[in-house]
C-alpha cells in the first residue's frame, strides 16, 4: 500500500481517482490547490510514496509542485494526471534535482482509470 497525495482541482475528477486508487489499496488524500499540496509535503510527520498532480492548479501549477516537492523529498514519486503534460513540460525547464524522471512521468486524458492504477503501480514498484 502507497499514500498517496493526489493535487487535482476537479472534484468530480478527483472522487473517480480517489475511489480507484482506494480500491487498488492505496491511502489517497486529496487537495486542490497548489500551495496547500505543499504544505502537506513539508510536513515532516507526513510520508508521501507518490505526488499524483495535474499541471493546472489553482495557486501553484503541477510543474511548480513537482519540482519544489522533488527538493524537499527526493525519494517520493511524482506523477502528472494531465491534457497538458506533453505541451507544458516541453516549454519548461527541466528541474536540477534528484527526481528528474519524475517530470517524465505521466498520464495524459483521456484515460481509463484502470490504466492510472497500472501506471501507478509501476511507477511504484521502479
Amino acid at each position: 500500500m502507497a499514500h498517496i497525495l493526489l493535487a487535482k482541482d476537479e472534484a468530480s475528477t478527483s472522487d473517480f481517482i480517489t475511489a480507484l486508487l482506494r480500491k487498488a489499496g492505496h491511502d489517497v488524500e486529496v487537495i486542490h490547490n497548489g500551495f496547500e499540496a505543499l504544505s502537506q509535503i513539508q510536513d515532516e510527520d507526513i510520508h508521501y510514496d507518490l505526488l499524483l498532480t495535474d499541471i493546472v492548479l489553482p495557486g501553484m501549477d503541477g510543474v511548480e509542485l513537482v519540482r519544489r516537492a522533488s527538493d524537499m523529498r527526493p525519494d517520493m514519486h511524482a506523477m502528472f494526471i494531465t491534457g497538458f503534460a506533453a505541451v507544458s513540460i516541453a516549454r519548461q525547464q527541466q528541474p536540477q534535482s534528484a527526481n528528474q524522471e519524475a517530470m517524465k512521468t505521466r498520464i495524459s486524458k483521456p484515460f481509463h482509470l484502470k490504466e492510472l492504477a497500472t501506471n501507478v503501480d509501476q511507477l511504484l514498484a521502479a
